[in-house]
């Protein structure tokens, strides 16, 4: 068995692949796959699922939705339904199940060390992999409250960390030309996150446009005092003067 929300959420068997059509219990269980091996209150369900508008029976429904979950799930080898009864609500036990957010971490971790040991390929590799993971929103229409609505916020800052990191690795390789299409185009849907602007500049002047890459600084300069009064962070005016003044240091590493 295996889970994935990063996209629609979807269980995946040796029957195949199926999603759940019923959004009431899909939001049940995406807050139990959140939540993997804790006990999720009953209150906290009925929060998640009907918000401040929760029926006068809700108790009497979420028991429903209970019961048709573990019966669509079904039990393990052992007889067991990973759904638990465990007061004052239910534990979801994730087993030896695959979960593609604990993939997502592991890849994560794995290319951060490597980063971090300067090791840029096989960093390159692990955060491309876990960027392979996102197949559309994170867990589509099942966002509904605040826990599924907190882990979305956070999983989208892990996807961008992983861009970052990616691109990181990728300028240290020497593929800045191959780079700038995708940065010009993360700039307009993130205009506020100096990380892109920085790494465009880098990429840029490695492609032999300083000018371009000095427009590119004006840009971040101006948005950034527009939106929120402020001046760009000390790496971007450090990195601007930098190609103002031809720094060697901003050539790549041939050894790359």
């Amino acid at each position: 068995m295996r889970y994935e929300i990063l996209g629609p959420l979807r269980i995946t068997n040796d029957e195949g692949t199926r999603s759940i059509a019923a959004r009431k219990i899909e939001v049940l269980l995406a807050l139990l796959l959140i939540r993997a091996n804790q006990v999720v209150s009953t209150e906290e369900v009925i929060a998640e699922i009907w918000g401040g508008c929760a029926p006068d029976r809700a108790i009497a429904a979420v028991h429903v939705y209970i019961s048709k979950l573990r019966k669509l799930l079904g039990v393990d080898p052992q007889g067991d339904s990973p759904i638990v009864t465990r007061p004052p609500g239910y534990v979801f036990r994730l087993g030896a199940a695959g979960f593609d957010v604990n993939d997502l971490q592991a890849l994560m971790q794995e290319g951060r060390t490597h980063l971090r040991g300067g090791r840029h390929r096989p960093a390159a590799h692990a955060f491309g992999e876990a960027l392979r993971l996102w197949r559309g929103p994170v867990l589509g229409d099942a966002v509904s409250g605040p826990v599924t609505t907190s882990f979305v916020t956070w999983l989208e800052e892990a996807r961008l960390e992983c861009i970052e990191s990616l691109i990181d690795s990728q300028l240290h390789l020497g593929l800045h030309r191959e780079l700038v299409g995708w940065l010009f185009t993360l700039i307009g849907e993130y205009p506020l996150r100096e990380t892109f602007y920085r790494q465009l500049m880098l990429g840029l002047c490695r492609s032999e446009r300083q000018a371009d890459a000095l427009r590119v600084f004006h840009t971040a300069r101006r948005t950034l005092n527009e939106e929120l009064g402020l001046e760009p962070s000390r790496a971007l005016q450090q990195l601007h003067a930098a190609i103002l003044r031809a720094d060697e240091r901003l050539e790549v590493d041939a050894a790359a």
